[in-house]
């Protein structure tokens, strides 16, 4: 069958400058690329076709003898555009890999050569909750890579020096150009001699073998702020890993756990501890010595304390994180029903059994007391 008419083909004028005709064809290949347009039986050979056209047309010595002699000249020997399948390519696959060729994306990204920042850390740090209400320093170890002191992080031994890469002029990537009746295309990839460096190191250095950093345990001191929380994140400013090529060290973040406390529990600023008392410490009160996160302190307790009581000791909780005051301890207090009674307080707790019937409970407890 005779070929159509390749203007015709890209829908340009036979006066098309050859940015319209590519234009054309960029618009025309993402409408008609086989991958596409998977339902149409005839897809690869519109491609096909479309392929061809622009191969003659953006070509200017093609486009002249196609103008004079026609389609014809191209069917018998000479120029055979479109010869293997989708033009020089092949079967693109991809639809993006066409994309990629035709509007110049590159294969591989540029190269970096500067400065590189170091990796940030994390450490978790577990602490009391004595250490959350004075604060303070721990000594921690943290281990991390460090900047190479033998070659001061270049990675060449001392006296020697990293060489221009041969392979891409110190430029750390290289350049493919593929002519095509397309045009030419440069793809740019980075170098696999210096993986991008843009020098050699030809004698690494002992110590850190070529690296320039190695890895150490730094023994480091952290401050525990007062009122610290469970869960809160710190930073460390410059406590990470080194850099590499002069870049600045990467951050250590502290994630704080509060370990539970045998004896309180924290609500908020303040703590909560429970204390056992005597049923006669209950009926009479008196003066308690109990413990605190700062050591022992005493708390009066008033004749007739109910079991569930609760008190408060003003100041004795936790500081705030921020500097805001400091909270309080709440002394929840439970009495003890005595077990394993002698045959002597059996009777004395019947006596006042037996009186506790218009007289009060508390001031015949007294009485009974004070005799014996």
């Amino acid at each position: 069958m005779p070929k159509r008419d390749y203007y015709e083909v890209l829908g340009v004028s036979r006066d098309a400058s050859p940015e319209e005709i590519k234009k054309a064809y960029r618009r025309l290949a993402r409408q008609l690329h086989p991958d596409v347009n998977k339902s149409d039986p005839n897809a690869a050979e519109k491609f096909k076709e479309l392929n061809e056209a622009y191969q003659v047309l953006s070509d200017p010595e093609a486009r002249a003898k196609y103008d004079r002699f026609g389609p014809e000249s191209f069917e018998q020997g000479g120029f055979a555009p479109g010869a293997g399948g989708f033009g020089p390519f092949g079967d693109f696959g991809d639809l993006g890999d066409l994309f990629d060729l035709f509007f110049g994306t590159r294969t591989a990204g540029r190269a970096q050569r500067g400065p590189v920042p170091g990796a940030d850390l994390r450490y978790d740090l577990s602490v009391t909750l004595e250490e959350v209400a004075r604060g303070g320093e721990r000594e921690i170890e943290v281990p991390r890579a460090e900047t190479c002191e033998r070659c001061r992080g270049s990675g060449a031994e001392p006296g020697t020096a990293p060489r221009t890469c041969g392979r891409c002029g110190g430029r750390g990537e290289v350049q493919f150009a593929q002519s095509t009746g397309f045009g030419r295309f440069v793809s740019v990839r980075t170098c696999e001699v210096c993986q991008g460096e843009g020098t050699v190191i030809e004698t690494p250095c002992r110590q850190c073998r070529g690296e320039g950093v190695v890895r150490k345990v730094r023994r480091l001191k952290v401050t525990i702020p007062p009122g610290v929380e469970d869960g809160t994140r710190l930073r460390i400013a410059g406590g990470g890993e080194a850099g590499r090529r002069g870049g600045p060290p990467g951050d250590l973040y502290l994630y704080v756990t509060v370990r539970p406390h045998p004896i309180f529990q924290r609500q908020g600023n303040d703590v909560l501890c429970e204390i056992p008392i005597s049923f006669t410490q209950a009926a009479l009160g008196g003066v308690l010595e109990v413990p605190t996160l700062d050591g022992r302190a005493e708390l009066r307790i008033p004749e007739g304390t109910q079991t569930g009581t609760v008190f408060r000791l003003r100041g004795k909780g936790l500081p705030g994180l921020h500097g805001r005051g400091r909270g309080d301890q709440q002394v929840r207090v439970r009495v003890v029903t005595p077990t394993h009674l002698s045959p002597r307080q059996k009777e004395l707790l019947r006596q006042l059994e037996a009186e506790g019937e218009g007289k009060d409970f508390l001031g015949k407890m007294k009485d009974a007391l004070g005799r014996h």
